[in-house]
């Protein structure tokens, strides 16, 4: 399996090069040059594997030989073992023909486990067989700096550094960073939004002579590759659980950098039955007033109940518009070098194959908060306001009733109680092992909005 930039430049990568690469030097992110097919009977001979099996069966072919099988396996049956249900991802039913995928059961309660788990234990093979350190840099609007911080925190071979909005993500979510214990961890307070910390990260990769000699950065963030192939599995396994292959399926999924809903558009392609995707954004709705209104600018940042979804510019999408454009890298390019400085449009063609591909729908936070009190009072289920937007978009969007609707709950409800708190709910207690979380000592630095201020400490805190 050869990787190829959405901007064009370079050459094909294999995947360990993919793995410890992240952005690409054009500025591009990586997509396989190919895609790998399954037939409708191969997926049906998988429903009785283990989550750990099926994902091997799903991503061994990103990967070829390169990790080889054994050490493959034990890498995604560890992962997957650090989760709390024997399903790993299990369905509930709200309602006919509605279901909730919980994607909350790993250890930092936040669907960004699925794939970090991962990615971390492939980092470690890798940099280990080659004898090679490596800085991870990442940027977080709330879940992916804790659960990349549980998933690298132990190996020697890397610095971590992880970047948040400073005061901009809720108390659960910081204090799961900043209590982590390492000498080769840090966590980076941002005077500044998400996108502020994702531009600085970008920044920070496409020119990395700050960095200690024999090193290089390694990206955490969605850009990642590895990031988006773990979650595919979680596609095929909620599906398979409700008839798939001979049974469609649609999803409804709460996002804002478009990572999780890229991953079910890679399901789809690869051979998994979807009816819809649903793409469900809060208020802050780039991704809605493009699929809906072929209109892609960029507003003000506004706070919301979801915060993880606070997000301006969805760097995956980036993804998804290669593929719209047939894979034309200069249109990409061009299309990407206007973002934020005029209102764009596609084709009227393009625009209305991106809606037979997606279904979108804006939920601010009234109706995020409305959605938590009705779905406890109908099911007696409290939900966090992300998942609360993709329940709320499902409901909205459904063309069909009749086709089984899977709403991805991304977060456990106990990280974001001043929603639940908000929709008249007493917001449930952490988890057994994170009872203690809120009598642990914080240790992080507040940084200005410079990427010069974020090398600077990068480069004087990494281990040579």
């Amino acid at each position: 399996m050869k990787y190829i930039s959405t901007r064009g430049g370079g050459v094909p990568q294999t995947f360990e090069q993919v793995l410890l690469t992240g952005l690409a030097p054009d500025g591009g992110l990586y997509v396989p040059a190919e895609l790998p097919h399954f037939s409708a009977q191969e997926i049906a001979s998988w429903k009785e594997l283990s989550y750990p099996e099926l994902a091997l069966k799903i991503v061994a072919p990103f990967i070829g030989d390169e990790i080889p099988a054994e050490a493959l396996r034990k890498i995604i049956t560890e992962s997957y073992a650090e989760f709390d249900h024997p399903e790993v991802a299990p369905l509930t039913e709200l309602a006919e023909n509605d279901f909730m995928l919980e994607l909350y059961h790993g250890p930092t309660l936040a669907f960004k486990d699925f794939a970090l788990q991962v990615l971390g234990r492939m980092l470690d093979f890798v940099l280990v067989k080659n004898d090679q350190r490596a800085v991870i840099l990442g940027a977080t609007s709330g879940d992916t700096g804790s659960a990349a911080l549980e998933g690298c925190r132990h190996s020697e071979q890397v610095d971590i550094f992880i970047l948040h909005p400073h005061q901009r993500v809720s108390e659960v979510q910081r204090r799961q960073m900043t209590t982590v214990v390492g000498d080769n961890v840090f966590n980076l307070a941002v005077e500044g939004n998400f996108d502020d910390c994702q531009s600085i990260v970008k920044a920070a990769f496409a020119d990395q002579s700050f960095l200690p000699k024999e090193s290089q950065l390694v990206a955490v963030n969605s850009i990642n590759w590895a990031r988006i192939m773990m979650q595919i599995v979680y596609y095929f396994s909620s599906a398979l659980r409700l008839g798939a292959p001979e049974q469609a399926v649609s999803f409804s999924v709460p996002t804002g950098n478009f990572g999780d809903i890229y991953a079910g558009f890679l399901a789809k392609r690869i051979g998994l039955p979807i009816k819809q995707l649903i793409v469900a954004t809060n208020s802050n709705d780039i991704l809605h007033r493009f699929i809906s209104g072929n209109e892609y600018s960029t507003t003000g940042l506004q706070h919301t109940f979801s915060p993880s979804m606070d997000i301006l510019v969805s760097s995956n999408f980036e993804r998804y518009l290669f593929d719209l454009f047939d894979r034309d890298a200069q249109q990409l390019s061009e299309f990407m070098s206007k973002l934020g400085k005029q209102s764009q449009h596609v084709s009227d063609e393009k625009w209305q194959q991106m809606r037979e591909c997606f279904s979108s729908a804006r939920v601010d936070d009234a109706l995020t908060c409305e959605t938590i009190a009705k779905v406890f009072a109908q099911t007696g289920k409290v939900v966090d306001p992300h998942t609360a937007v993709g329940i709320r978009a499902a409901r909205d969007c459904n063309t069909d009733p009749a086709t089984p609707m899977i709403t991805l709950s991304t977060a456990h409800p106990a990280k974001f109680s001043d929603a639940i708190n908000e929709a008249g709910l007493d917001a449930p207690e952490l988890p057994l092992h994170l009872r203690d979380l809120f009598e642990k000592e914080e240790h992080y630095s507040v940084v200005p909005n410079k990427l010069a201020a974020v090398t600077e400490f990068v480069k004087t805190h990494s281990h040579n």
